[in-house]
């Protein structure tokens, strides 16, 4: 397949779920970013809830990140607290009310209706492209925390960041992670050093 038929395709589905998610976020009262950045956030570990990730996952700028995550606040979808290690540092947590909007709106129903068993070599296909393209443009790959080069597992129930040195909780183990390298791109930086 041509990258222009694969584009088209891509983009084909972004639109439609688009639509829908702009349909899902009239009916909670948020603009579609601000639905992206509840799912973002239900989605991500203690490294990334910060606005620093939501600008870098995005790619928008700080105003536009800092002007979502006030009017979050306001709604009472997003609680502000500060890191206990470094009060300058902001996490931002989903209320209840947050953590609801985004159960209701993710998987988007469209998705669920239709999605077979047989998409799996699909997501499995769009990983792939998906690495790719991050490892292109430089851009951060957000992946899983247990897919990361820093994961380490200590026994079977004990894991723990490589980059930081802090113990990991299973739910954490299961969620993106600004900090994420893949395997395979730490060994690529390794090669392009020797």
């Amino acid at each position: 397949m041509s990258a222009g038929a694969l584009h088209d395709r891509i983009e084909r589905v972004a639109t439609l779920l688009g639509a829908h998610a702009r349909a899902i976020a009239r009916t909670h009262g948020v603009e579609p970013i601000q639905l992206d950045v509840l799912h973002f956030l239900a989605r991500c570990n203690r490294y990334s809830d910060t606005s620093k990730a939501v600008t870098e996952f995005f790619g928008l700028t700080k105003g536009t990140v800092s002007q979502t995550i006030a009017a979050l606040h306001r709604k009472g979808l997003v609680d502000k607290q500060p890191d206990p290690a470094d009060g300058r540092r902001i996490h931002l947590i989903l209320t209840r009310a947050g953590e609801r909007v985004v159960r209701e709106a993710f998987p988007p129903e469209l998705l669920r209706t239709v999605a077979t068993p047989a998409d799996e070599a699909l997501v499995a296909g769009l990983a792939d492209l998906l690495r790719r393209m991050q490892r292109a443009s430089g851009a951060a790959s957000f992946g899983e925390c247990q897919g990361c080069a820093h994961f380490r597992r200590e026994g079977d129930r004990r894991f723990r960041c490589g980059l930081t040195g802090e113990a990991l909780r299973r739910v954490d183990i299961e969620k993106i992670c600004l900090e994420h390298t893949t395997p395979s791109d730490q060994a690529h930086a390794v090669e392009g050093v020797a």
